[in-house]
């Protein structure tokens, strides 16, 4: 966890996972640099937000695989799910549910699915498929996190790959384009 910057009421902070995402973010806004993961994003998130001022939203920034054909460029997340709880096992053991889907948007747009699985199967791809758009390892973590903070929260996600065969040397040879794109939205928000 890295927090690069200060918090103030008066502006945003961007959540991404590594620094790899934040390349082309400059000094304007606060960063919060995670590590990958929904335990990272979770422990690094919630720490900052206790230590005193809170944002006027959090923003989270970072890549996605992309689940469905046809699916590239930048997406502004509408709701974020778990992929890897067993919500229905949960609710028949305890009575209780736990890891709903989560609101972050408004209108049309993608379904984001986050767990800590980095997704490079054509089986595990096809089955998220069934229920997302797009898959990363963070987003339901920050959201969840923002939404108990009761700060807003943005889901920015910019796609890196087809989630399947290869996956991961696509996100490497993408990662620093898709940081780009990320940066120049930030840029085109004016802060």
């Amino acid at each position: 966890m890295r927090l690069l910057g200060t918090i103030s009421p008066d502006r945003p902070l961007l959540v991404v996972a590594v620094r790899e995402e934040a390349a082309h973010l400059d000094d304007r806004l606060p960063v919060l640099l995670t590590g990958i993961g929904k335990v990272n994003a979770t422990a690094a998130l919630a720490t900052v937000l206790a230590q005193g001022e809170l944002p006027s939203e959090v923003i989270n920034l970072g890549t996605a695989g992309a689940l469905r054909p046809g699916w590239e460029g930048m997406h502004h997340v509408v709701q974020v799910i778990q992929h890897d709880l067993n919500t229905a096992a949960l609710q028949h053991l305890t009575g209780r549910s736990y890891g709903a889907p989560l609101v972050v948007g408004k209108g049309d747009g993608p379904v984001l699915a986050t767990g800590d699985l980095f997704v490079d199967s054509p089986d595990a791809k096809e089955r998220l498929a069934e229920h997302a758009d797009l898959v990363d390892m963070e987003g339901y973590a920050v959201a969840t996190v923002a939404h108990r903070a009761g700060v807003p929260v943005r889901l920015v996600k910019y796609v890196s790959d087809e989630a399947g065969d290869g996956a991961a040397r696509s996100w490497q040879e993408s990662v620093d384009g898709c940081a780009r794109h990320l940066a120049d939205w930030v840029h085109a928000q004016g802060w």
